[in-house]
């Protein structure tokens, strides 16, 4: 027993910043050739957004007036009003679309020889997220492009710059809910399912597609559940970045959020702890 402990530390050790940097650019390549060889995956990360942007946003322009809000100086209309929620659902629906995609590799092994690695599983899992957030930002801007053509902007160019750190921390905060998800989910079948009472209610009750003082008006305690909502907090923490600006209390309750979901996704993996071992992953 020691001396396999022995030859474990010794093994970890080794492993230098040349095998870290090797072991992240093998797993983003690995994303990026699996995004690649999917490309219904980026067209319904686009579609989905732009039915709400030109449909949706076209019938209730009228019925749901935007107010002058932070971060705005005037009215704006409510299909700009909705993009940064829409920036965020398309970080949402790609966090869980990874997530299905590490089920689908545990149940076809290629997770257990990943995780097999001598690098350290913590830095496996993060680089794995790492990944599905840099495949998201591309979808993100690839729909600020269509929306552009749709007289959608943020007030300078800096905002699509000033945006980035913000889509890079909500992108990493529901991906890593997604790998939490992953580990609870046995079997492929019961994927559809838990990430369906999972999306719609984290998007619907959020500030994605109406103001919060609206859904105050109209029910209290729907609105205080938007704002416990850890994806209202990344919706808003998108719309003030694109305007350049911050927002203090979303951005404590993103990073704390990601922390919190990351430790408990390590946790979760850990063989010897997590859910994987007591659910017989």
């Amino acid at each position: 027993m020691s001396a396999s402990l022995t030859i474990e530390g010794k093994s970890e050790r080794r492993f230098g910043l040349g095998g870290y940097f090797v072991c992240l650019k093998g797993i983003v390549w690995r994303e990026s050739l699996r995004f690649l060889h999917q490309r219904e995956r980026f067209v319904s990360a686009l579609v989905r957004p732009l039915v709400w942007l030109f449909i949706f946003a076209a019938g209730f322009r009228q019925t749901l007036g935007v107010s002058i809000i932070p971060p705005y100086e005037t009215y704006v209309l409510y299909e700009v009003y909705i993009t940064p929620g829409l920036m965020a659902m398309i970080q949402l629906f790609n966090g869980m679309q990874s997530s299905l995609s590490m089920v689908y590799d545990r149940e076809m092994g290629s997770m257990r020889m990943l995780l097999t690695s001598p690098a350290p599983r913590w830095f496996l899992l993060t680089s794995k997220l790492l990944a599905g957030v840099a495949v998201s930002i591309l979808q993100v801007y690839a729909y600020l492009v269509v929306a552009y053509f749709w007289d959608i902007e943020p007030p300078t160019f800096w905002g699509y710059l000033t945006v980035l750190p913000a889509l890079l921390l909500s992108g990493l905060m529901l991906g890593a809910l997604g790998m939490v998800l992953s580990s609870l989910i046995r079997q492929l079948e019961n994927f559809a399912g838990v990430m369906n009472f999972v999306i719609f209610p984290m998007f619907f009750a959020s500030s994605a597609l109406y103001p919060l003082w609206r859904v105050q008006e109209g029910s209290p305690w729907l609105a205080t559940v938007c704002w416990f909502n850890p994806f209202t907090h990344a919706v808003e923490l998108i719309r003030f970045a694109f305007y350049g600006k911050v927002e203090p209390l979303s951005l404590a309750v993103v990073v704390g959020c990601t922390i919190a979901f990351l430790a408990a996704a390590i946790l979760a993996y850990d063989p010897a702890r997590g859910m994987l071992m007591r659910r017989g992953g």
